[in-house]
């Protein structure tokens, strides 16, 4: 099947400060990125804080342009979309239910934004719409003619997906959409989005550092680590047999109901990659239990088969000849 989504090559540098005197430095926030997704699938993305994934979610949104490299949709390349094109197919759902509405807008008037931008019907319609999709998300009519602040975070995250749906896009980016929310709130949330994708056959990209979360909705995963994919599999083999050493650190960090098994222990230490200042060789090979000699120099690439790819060099393939750093 043919991937309705799909990103070659990316990169995004970024110019930061280094202080006062000092030059600026280049930040590579997403480094050589390949996936792919196809329709009706849920690419789950994640990794520690800092990895690239919400920059990596950006560029597919078309907010942030990629430095390098190019992202196809249905095989059409983005960078020659017009902007209003590429939003009818593609729509963002955000972390933060508090932040990304206008607090000045009453929820129905949130809602058919979207409808208003792109001249989509009449006024009234536009409130049919909206009214339509609210209803759909969970929040009746009676809600219409709130403001955000007199909402509850669960409440603003459901005109959020309205928001995006009621354009009848494609595809959904959401970045982080249940973290800001308490733990019951998020398992109503997952399970609407769940919902909606069956009855629109939405195609999701779905960011998170919650592998609880990616597990219950992602078809397919990739594990980022300093702007770099170092795993792409299906998400069942993925977490049945995780290959990549950073992966089995990140499975093994997830709390259990089990109070006798105490805190995890990742192994991975308390220090975090200077994402500035990446190592040579293999990025993760500073923090890796099963370092080798050719980890320091050798930058793997990601390869493998149906059952997942993977970038490591405990696996003869990821390890190309004549690569270096």
């Amino acid at each position: 099947m043919t991937a309705l989504i799909r990103a070659e090559g990316l990169h995004r540098t970024f110019t930061v400060g280094a202080g006062m005197f000092r030059p600026r430095q280049l930040l590579h926030a997403v480094n050589g990125v390949d996936v792919s997704v196809e329709r009706g699938g849920v690419l789950g993305i994640v990794g520690e804080s800092g990895c690239g994934k919400s920059t990596l979610a950006r560029m597919l949104l078309g907010l942030t342009p990629p430095s390098a490299g190019t992202i196809f949709i249905d095989g059409q390349d983005v960078a020659g979309m017009d902007r209003r094109d590429l939003a009818r197919r593609v729509q963002p759902v955000f972390q933060d239910p508090y932040s990304s509405l206008n607090p000045r807008r009453t929820v129905a008037s949130i809602v058919s934004f979207p409808l208003d931008v792109h001249g989509m019907g009449n006024k009234a319609e536009r409130r049919r719409q909206a009214l339509a999709m609210l209803e759909r998300v969970g929040l009746p009519a009676r809600y219409a003619d709130l403001t955000p602040g007199q909402l509850s975070g669960g409440q603003r995250q459901r005109v959020g997906i309205a928001r995006a749906l009621v354009m009848n896009p494609e595809i959904v980016v959401c970045d982080e959409p249940t973290s800001a929310l308490d733990v019951s709130v998020q398992a109503q949330i997952l399970n609407l989005l769940l919902e909606l994708r069956q009855e629109f056959n939405l195609t999701y990209v779905f960011i998170s550092h919650n592998l609880a979360v990616v597990e219950h909705i992602a078809t397919q995963v990739a594990v980022m680590y300093l702007g770099r994919v170092v795993e792409f599999a299906p998400t069942a083999a993925l977490f049945a047999q995780p290959r990549h050493p950073y992966t089995q650190a990140l499975l093994a960090s997830v709390l259990t109901p089990d109070t006798g098994q105490g805190i995890p222990e990742t192994g991975l230490g308390l220090s975090f990659p200077d994402p500035l200042h990446p190592p040579a060789g293999c990025p993760f090979h500073p923090r890796c239990p099963q370092r080798m000699s050719v980890c320091d120099s050798v930058r793997p690439v990601l390869s493998g088969a149906a059952a997942g790819e993977v970038a490591c060099h405990l696996y003869p393939l990821a390890t190309p000849e004549g690569a270096t750093s």
